[in-house]
């Protein structure tokens, strides 16, 4: 934990800002737990552990985050943005349930190579990539077939 505390208070520090409790406490819990997250469940969270931060506090720390490079946006959903701290941790994707919210993080090699070969074939240098899917885990599509029927 002391070197991403580090990470962002070095950052903080280069944009002329200050690393305050608030924003120790929100970057503790985003990291306390493996997961991806919306600012609703992180201000529940931290209230849950007796840290009264604002949504507002929480909705501009996040992008210093982003930005940092200590969390990433993953998806956004029903106006609402989910994250996951990425901070030593391995690129992979994601496929989000519409009907219940579940997402789901996954690796596959065959999904990277298919990228690497088309950069090459369109001559393209890729830095990152980001690859959503939407559609319905086994309970809602179930939910979802019967319903139409």
């Amino acid at each position: 934990m002391i070197a991403i505390e580090d990470k962002f208070k070095s950052y903080l520090k280069s944009k002329g800002l200050k690393f305050t409790p608030e924003r120790e406490a929100i970057l503790k819990e985003i990291f306390s737990f493996h997961g991806h997250f919306n600012v609703d469940g992180l201000y529940e969270r931290l209230l849950r552990h007796n840290k009264n931060i604002s949504r507002a506090t929480i909705y501009r720390t996040l992008p210093l985050l982003v930005k940092n490079g200590l969390i990433e946006e993953t998806f956004h959903c029903q106006d609402k943005s989910n994250y996951e701290h990425i901070f030593g941790h391995k690129h992979h994707d994601h496929m989000l349930c519409i009907g219940c919210g579940k997402v789901v993080g996954f690796r596959e090699e065959e999904i990277e190579k298919l990228q690497e070969m088309v950069c090459k074939k369109y001559d393209f240098h890729s830095i990152k990539h980001k690859l959503g899917i939407k559609g319905y885990c086994k309970e809602c599509y179930k939910k979802f077939k019967n319903n139409k029927a």
